[in-house]
């Protein structure tokens, strides 16, 4: 199997996790009703702990080999700025697809730096092409949930929706591939501007999300979110 197709097979099942975890929503029902809530949160949780790990195990380490230390302080607050406008934009808008939004600016810039790490040989590819499924898995059940409750979308439509979205991961990834794999610092600069987009939705959007008063289940949520990322590390 050629490399490009990799790139292909690889963002294209990172992406595919969007509409595997709307389904998952779309059937999830637990009793008692505390449980059903508490799973929620947990895998919101989840979802927060893996991109947590995304960011220190894979794009800020590999992100900061190609640049200086002003150049990626610079990327990665400008990543962080850029993500806070679109949150305001959207709130503005008041737009019922926040959670979609969010979802779709980190799962592209991330399979664009994938396809590049992918065609410069990188260890850590198959470890990024993991935890953008993990992450990828909570979001689709969390977008899911939002356009659910505050539109009149069928099941189906949200998840044939999230399924064709997918696509987008093996363009974005083909394209790294192709354009960037020998500009190592443009990659190094798209992988910290994504960790600091990522890491303000886990502080703005997810992290208060999966909080779920006298509950404690949800937080241990974002420790084993975390730690499959560690196992993934040490292994790869």
């Amino acid at each position: 199997m050629n490399e490009l197709t990799l790139v292909i097979i690889s963002t294209l099942i990172a992406g595919m996790a969007m509409p595997l975890g709307a389904t998952i929503a779309s059937f999830e029902h637990i009793k008692p009703n505390w449980l059903e809530e508490e799973f929620r949160h947990s895998v919101v949780a989840f979802g927060g702990g893996a991109l947590l790990s995304a960011i220190a195990l894979v794009l800020v380490p590999d992100g900061i080999k190609f640049l200086t230390p002003v150049s990626a302080a610079t990327y990665f607050c400008l990543g962080g700025l850029a993500f806070m406008v679109l949150d305001i934009c959207l709130d503005r808008m008041k737009t019922h697809a926040s959670q979609l939004a969010a979802m779709l600016s980190d799962f592209i810039p991330e399979s664009l730096a994938l396809g590049a790490v992918f065609a410069a040989g990188g260890n850590s590819a198959f470890l990024l092409v993991l935890l953008m499924a993990l992450q990828n898995l909570p979001e689709g059940f969390n977008a899911f949930r939002e356009l659910r409750e505050s539109s009149e979308y069928s099941r189906f439509r949200i998840i044939g929706t999230f399924a064709i979205m997918a696509l987008l991961g093996p363009i974005a990834g083909m394209s790294g591939f192709i354009w960037l794999s020998d500009q190592p610092s443009t990659v190094a600069a798209i992988m910290l501007f994504a960790s600091g987009g990522i890491l303000y939705s886990v502080f703005q959007d997810i992290a208060p999300q999966a909080v779920l008063e006298k509950h404690w289940a949800p937080s241990m949520g974002a420790v084993f979110g975390f730690v499959v990322g560690i196992i993934g590390h040490m292994i790869i």
